[in-house]
């Protein structure tokens, strides 16, 4: 057999099999959105059925009609973005600044309070739990948006994320600016943050979703109806063991919660691979 000939055949193989493996990996991720998207506009009769219906054969919206009325869901959606958005804001801050001091200046013990800092990382959050509760209750901040965005302001994952890509950036950068009169703030605001765009990027769409989908913390610190998040007024509508689960209105509820989030990848999609690259992992 000639070798030359093998070689195609066998590159065409791999390519296929490849592309195979691919698409099964997009059809096991996409389709229970499907399912849950197709749900939400069927009617309560359709839902447990004994043959389940894919695409159900009357499109119904009062699913999402029920929804509206069970839960005040302008009002849950506007705390979930406040909230999601300004703590946001706020880490971006905050990371930010401590990624140029642990990357850019040189100060004694830089290393040890970095990997200190970072250590936290390994600590379970659902551990932080209660210690947090009680110094939120101490503070007077239960129920207040003030405990929804403080806490998450400090993210040693965002932190390293920002230094990383920070640390990408050659110091001459820095020391032409120096050369030109501008302090580190400057140097920070109108030199490094520019560069660092796509990892920026990448931060804020996972720093998003993550606020976004946040349910325990908002169980435990805002229980009143002016500021419940949305995903803890969607937990309310699953009936407990003696009742039944509108399924199609939480799957209304899902679809929701989700759009926000697409609406955000969707806009920072073409810079997401690109920071997480950026940022790498060097030392």
């Amino acid at each position: 057999m000639n070798p030359s000939k093998a070689r195609p055949t066998s590159h065409k193989i791999n390519t296929m099999a490849t592309y195979l493996v691919m698409t099964l990996l997009v059809v096991t991720s996409v389709l229970p959105f499907l399912w849950m998207l197709s749900t939400s506009f069927k009617s309560k009769e359709y839902i447990l059925q004994s043959t389940p219906q894919f695409i159900p054969e009357t499109v119904s919206f009062d699913s999402y009609v029920q929804l509206a009325e069970r839960i005040d869901l302008p009002r849950t959606m506007f705390n979930s973005m406040f909230a999601a958005v300004m703590g946001l804001t706020g880490q971006l801050v905050v990371a930010s600044l401590a990624a140029y001091a642990f990357s850019r200046l040189e100060w004694r013990g830089r290393d040890t309070v970095f990997f200190l800092y970072l250590a936290t990382l390994m600590i379970p959050s659902v551990v932080l739990i209660i210690p947090q509760f009680i110094l939120v209750r101490s503070l007077g901040w239960v129920n207040t948006f003030m405990a929804l965005i403080i806490p998450g302001l400090f993210s040693p994952f965002g932190t390293f994320l920002l230094r990383q890509a920070f640390k990408g950036i050659p110091k001459d950068f820095d020391e032409a600016a120096m050369i030109d009169g501008a302090n580190h703030f400057t140097i920070y605001w109108r030199v490094i943050l520019p560069m660092v765009k796509p990892t920026l990027a990448t931060l804020a769409l996972l720093g998003f979703m993550e606020r976004w989908n946040d349910y325990l913390w908002p169980l435990f610190v805002a229980r009143r109806p002016e500021v419940i998040t949305l995903p803890v007024a969607l937990a309310g509508l699953q009936g407990g063991p003696r009742s039944l689960t509108e399924w199609n209105m939480v799957m209304a509820g899902a679809m929701v919660t989700v759009l926000p989030i697409l609406i955000v990848y969707i806009f920072t999609q073409r810079w997401f691979t690109q920071g997480v690259m950026a940022s790498g992992l060097k030392g």
